[in-house]
């Protein structure tokens, strides 16, 4: 496929280099791969006018006036977010030991196509001259929740870095966090957004972690973070709307984000790139105005995006709890909550419906859902599993965020009071949604199915939850035309990224997002590349990502492959489905540098009892035992962080302490090759960690300052160009 490049700049002013930044446009021949968004919206308008445009100066007067800039803020003593900050001058782009030099390339990152106007560096977008390479039919269902999702995501970058009024957003927005480390990254990256005018100002930002001692689960956060927020505002918080994601954990599904948090994760659009967090603000954007005091709660690896009449309203006023509900297959049922409809309270028509919920199923099998009455066969139960077709089909309607209303809320608080420490992990949906509905009985209670560890204790604070809740009603919203994505995987990262998904249709990602990407790089409009900088002659394989990276020359990743965070500065050949995530540490207060490295398939979380069962453990295809035997390392207690327990890919230290980032990258990827082509490596000599430990050192200052190095370097950039284009048209 040809890639040409025009002349057409976008221009804004980017907040944290205080300069007029620029973005060329991409003019990709081939089929269309977007349909034309609907009419009358006003930056299109603007973006056709420029399409009309011949001369290039033009071109520039009219995008300035389609240009918005970015406020910035600061944190205040006591919730991130509250008060402006001071302009921040010129930044010059911070080099260290990682940094390489910049490749005669291109900014990239806003691609030019007559989409929807859904992200912040797109609105004020040149039009594309030529269509951009096809994606297949999504049908009318599925085009409608992208023109209602490009709707949010234009409303919320006009707030992003501007002041909110007061209820057009959350009064308060809390992040749980595992532990006060993982808090403190929260928080370091919060502030650091703050700064950039990334999120909008006048919300009260706040990170809780869990209290120390025995894992809580998410539903004793939830109510820790109750506990939290009357401590810190007393009976303010009662007039209070809340945002609550659940943020904590540490991705082992997705260790790229195991660092700096699964709320943190960046998504191929925006300008500058947007992560799960703006993407979550964005998307529940009209809740508040809507919403009686109380708090929504939600996770930080899903995505709900869905459609609603101009007519129709999401309203989180009722008392008790209310939930949204998908239509989906009985498959996916199996692995989330079911929601037990009265069949004759909804219809299934229009985009809205508020219908009565007999109980509520938790994970339920195929059996459980028939004999429970959850299946449905309807003519629109057409979930984004079935296709758009609008066929009968069974499905059953699946849960996502729920909303507690404040009265609710002190009910769960005061029985987390009289609980005293909590010693069990709760389920905010397992555990709170189960009691309610007048269907709810107590044989959940005894079900240790969906738990990591057993215990009688867990039995009791079950009923005792029930017995507070049961009679609390559960209102459920059905949204007819929604679906919800779960990204907390590498292949469901890789699949929505880089696949023709209909997530990657309806949020319109781009295959090059805020990025520098030389002429003579190679990728495919089937790869992602955020925020990274790619050298001349480097080859990226279909279906892979690349996200915070330096890829010098030279160098050829794979297909399906992740590589996230990391310096490759040598000629290397990455192969297909590898994992690979650097982290900063700091030991003794030496800053060093370690690379993870795996097969995209390979099971982080699975973990053995006894030391001669890690041969059942696969590393990249290959026995764990075997692959200590190519590295000259001796499997003992000693060689796992946890010691005798949970022995796993999570635990083992086999990772090498390197003085550069590159080296590190270097040395993993000998690893592997060793494994490859069953060689020996020697890894004595080298300070070994584990995941685990990687996490415990980790150094997010210096992870942070890795990317604000290719932030600083892509701002640059686009200056250039900038200044370039001025002068070709002078």
């Amino acid at each position: 496929m040809a890639l040409m490049r025009v002349g057409s700049q976008e221009q804004r002013l980017c907040q944290p280099c205080s300069a007029l930044t620029s973005a060329p446009r991409v003019l990709q021949v081939g089929p269309r791969r977007h349909q034309p968004a609907a009419a009358g919206r006003a930056e299109l308008s603007g973006q056709d006018r420029v399409k009309r445009t011949g001369s290039c100066a033009i071109r520039i007067l009219l995008l300035l006036r389609l240009t918005t800039q970015a406020s910035t803020s600061s944190c205040s003593s006591r919730a991130l977010g509250a008060l402006p900050g001071p302009q921040r001058r010129n930044p010059r782009p911070e080099r260290g030991r990682a940094a390489s030099p910049r490749p005669a390339g291109r900014a990239r990152g806003l691609r030019a196509a007559p989409a929807p106007p859904a992200h912040p560096g797109r609105v004020a977008a040149a039009a594309a001259l030529v269509p951009g390479p096809a994606v297949p039919a999504m049908g009318g269902r599925s085009a409608a929740r992208r023109e209602d999702t490009g709707r949010r995501l234009a409303r919320f970058a006009a707030l992003r870095g501007a002041a909110a009024r007061p209820g057009e957003l959350w009064d308060v927005v809390v992040l749980t966090a595992a532990d006060a480390a993982q808090a403190g990254a929260f928080r370091e990256q919060l502030a650091e957004k703050l700064r950039r005018g990334e999120l909008p100002r006048g919300v009260r930002y706040h990170v809780c972690p869990d209290p120390p001692g025995p894992r809580i689960g998410n539903g004793g956060s939830a109510l820790h973070v109750l506990q939290y927020l009357e401590d810190l505002y007393g009976d303010q918080w009662a007039s209070f709307t809340v945002l609550l994601i659940h943020s904590g954990g540490y991705s082992q599904r997705l260790p790229s984000a195991s660092a700096l948090g699964k709320i943190f994760t960046a998504l191929p659009f925006g300008d500058p790139v947007y992560q799960m967090l703006e993407l979550k603000l964005a998307m529940y954007i009209d809740f508040p105005r809507h919403m009686k005091p109380g708090i929504l709660v939600t996770c930080s690896d899903d995505i709900e995006l869905y459609s609603t009449e101009v007519t129709e309203t999401i309203a989180l006023d009722k008392p008790g709890f209310t939930a949204l509900a998908h239509p989906s297959d009985l498959a996916v049922g199996t692995t989330h909550g079911v929601f037990v409809l009265d069949p004759s309270s909804f219809s299934g028509k229009g985009g809205v419906e508020y219908a009565s919920c007999h109980r509520f199923l938790h994970k339920p099998d195929m059996e459980m859902m028939r004999q429970s009455g959850a299946v449905c066969v309807r003519g629109h139960c057409s979930s984004g599993n079935h296709g758009d077709s609008g066929m009968a089909s069974e499905c059953v309607y699946t849960d996502s965020i729920f909303y507690m209303d404040h009265l609710t809320a002190k009910q769960l608080l005061m029985f987390y009071k009289q609980m005293g420490t909590l010693c069990y992990e709760i389920d905010a949906y397992g555990d709170f949604l189960q009691a309610l509905g007048p269907g709810a009985t107590p044989d959940y209670t005894k079900n240790m199915s969906n738990v990591t560890k057993e215990d009688l204790g867990l039995v009791e604070v079950r009923q005792q939850l029930y017995s507070l809740l049961q009679g609390t009603a559960l209102n459920v919203i059905v949204l007819n035309n929604s679906q919800f994505y779960h990204i907390g995987t590498t292949q469901e990262y890789l699949f929505h990224f880089t696949a023709e998904s209909k997530l990657r249709f309806e949020l319109d990602l781009l295959p090059v997002a805020f990025s520098i990407f030389p002429d003579t790089a190679k990728t495919s409009d089937q790869s992602s590349i955020i925020q990274s900088i790619l050298e001349p002659r480097c080859v990226i394989g279909p279906g892979s990502v690349i996200e915070y990276s330096r890829i010098g020359p030279e160098v050829s990743v794979g297909k399906s492959s992740i590589v996230s965070g990391s310096y490759i500065s040598f000629s290397v050949d990455i192969p297909s489905r590898c994992f690979l995530s650097s982290v900063t540490v700091k030991i003794n207060d030496q800053i060093e540098y370690v690379t993870m490295v795996f097969g995209v398939g390979d099971d982080l979380k699975k973990t053995v009892k006894l030391l001669s069962d890690i041969r059942s453990l696969q590393f990249f295809g290959a026995s764990l035992a075997k692959c200590l035997d190519l590295w000259s390392v001796e499997a003992s207690d000693q060689l796992f962080s946890s010691g005798n327990t949970r022995l796993g890919l999570w635990t083992v230290r086999i990772f090498p302490v390197c003085s550069t980032l590159s080296e590190s990258v270097r040395m993993s990827l000998k690893m592997l090759n060793s494994v490859q082509h069953m060689s020996p490596f020697k890894l004595s000599g080298f300070r070994l960690l584990s995941i685990e430990e990687m996490l415990a050192y980790k150094d997010v200052e210096g992870m942070l300052k890795f990317r604000k190095q290719i932030y600083d370097e892509v701002c640059l950039q686009r200056q250039k160009e900038k200044s370039d284009c001025r002068m070709n048209c002078t």
